[in-house]
């Protein structure tokens, strides 16, 4: 499975693990078995909690840093600390680089003065990217007005947008957006967390194709050219989850799964209520 490029020319896996509410007891067999499995690409943040334990993880199975792709993330309400966010992630990730750095939300509640905090915070990540501290940096969960703000001051473009991406919630516009900017897009929910299993024509067609519907879901978002961040506990689902290039979703699909009606969606979205709940 060929790498993405991004627009400074770091290459990141097509399909990433996500590391969201992993069992920490369980970290270690649990990345073991991802890597074992053909994955390199690990997806934490620091709101996930799980740094520490992930960076143990690694440094007792053995693999060398060069072998992987991190990502972490600058909480919402830490943006005025992106810095130090950075430099606690790498102290507990173990390592003095990150591979992708993120703001994980655009704005920490409905009420605070976002764009100039969005626009203070990017700049300073922008200083941690020059100074190697981060190979590429990015956003999650920014719609075009979002991006549309920083591009008002920044001098380096975010070169990723971590968005919930899955059939039935594929947010066209900010897709499109990110396309026209050169920016990669990254699916977090790529399966629904199970609110897609039961659907109707994602039964269907994964019947007609052999597959699961969790397969079909992620070859939907490979062929959107949209990188998957799934996440999975069993071996045989972690390998069932990167085996999904095996097979090809028609165009006459494609555009059914498309244009399917709204479902699965998490209920989260940056301008609303639900910005002030817990989230991913």
């Amino acid at each position: 499975m060929e790498d993405y490029v991004l627009s400074n020319g770091v290459r990141i896996p097509k399909i990433g693990f996500g590391c969201y509410k992993l069992d920490k007891a369980q970290m270690r067999p649990i990345l073991k078995d991802a890597l074992d499995t053909g994955y390199t690409h690990f997806d934490t943040a620091t709101f996930y909690g799980n740094e520490a334990e992930m960076g143990a993880a690694f440094k007792e199975i053995g693999v060398q840093r060069k072998e992987l792709f991190i990502t972490t993330k600058v909480w919402k309400t830490d943006l005025k600390q992106a810095r130090r966010s950075l430099e606690e992630s790498l102290k507990k990730l173990g390592t003095d680089y990150i591979d992708l750095f993120l703001v994980h939300w655009p704005r920490p509640d409905l009420h605070t003065d976002w764009q100039t905090l969005d626009a203070e915070a990017w700049a300073e990540i922008e200083k941690l990217y020059k100074e190697g501290k981060a190979r590429a940096i990015g956003v999650s969960n920014f719609l075009p007005h979002h991006l549309m703000n920083l591009y008002k001051s920044c001098t380096v473009r975010p070169m990723v947008d971590q968005l919930e991406f899955h059939p039935g919630y594929t947010q066209e516009a900010a897709v499109s957006f990110c396309e026209e900017n050169g920016i990669v897009v990254e699916a977090w929910s790529p399966l629904g967390r199970g609110r897609l299993r039961d659907d109707v024509l994602l039964q269907e067609l994964s019947a007609k194709y052999s597959v699961s519907v969790q397969q079909l879901c992620l070859q939907f978002e490979m062929q959107c050219h949209v990188l998957p961040i799934p996440k999975a506990s069993s071996r045989e689902r972690m390998a069932q989850n990167i085996a999904v290039d095996s097979f090809a979703i028609s165009e006459e699909d494609m555009f059914r799964l498309h244009t399917m009606p709204q479902a699965g969606w998490s209920g989260e979205h940056p301008d609303r209520d639900a910005v002030e709940r817990q989230q991913s």
